[in-house]
């Protein structure tokens, strides 16, 4: 009797460890393979890193100095705006992480407290 407490004691414990291995640390590492996918689409439509880059440069060739300070407005503005998006997009997605995170350890305390 001893031993068959003894086993089953185990696998709950490995049941409950790979539980949680498989919530926190491969969920984690799909969730985030997932948000850098988003954020490298999103970047296909925003090109930040393309603004960055020709942020000095005079937009659609425009060597007028007219040309050299629209261009850099439009540009330094559309990086502002990528920056805002991205952080809007990166604090939703901890938020969301966050949550997923607290999901089982706010179950457990319901099962204790109610």
């Amino acid at each position: 009797m001893d031993n068959a407490l003894t086993y089953l004691f185990q696998k709950f414990a490995c049941n409950i460890i790979e539980f949680l291995r498989h919530w926190y640390v491969r969920s984690a590492r799909l969730y985030w393979y997932f948000i850098i996918n988003k954020l490298e689409r999103i970047d296909y439509r925003l090109a930040w890193k393309i603004t960055l880059k020709n942020l000095f440069k005079p937009l659609y060739k425009d060597y007028s100095f007219l040309g050299r300070v629209l261009g850099f407005i439009f540009r330094l503005s559309r990086l502002f705006l990528g920056v805002i998006i991205y952080s809007i997009i990166f604090a939703i997605a901890i938020c969301l992480y966050l949550f997923w995170l607290l999901i089982p350890i706010v179950l457990i305390y319901q099962i204790f407290a109610g």
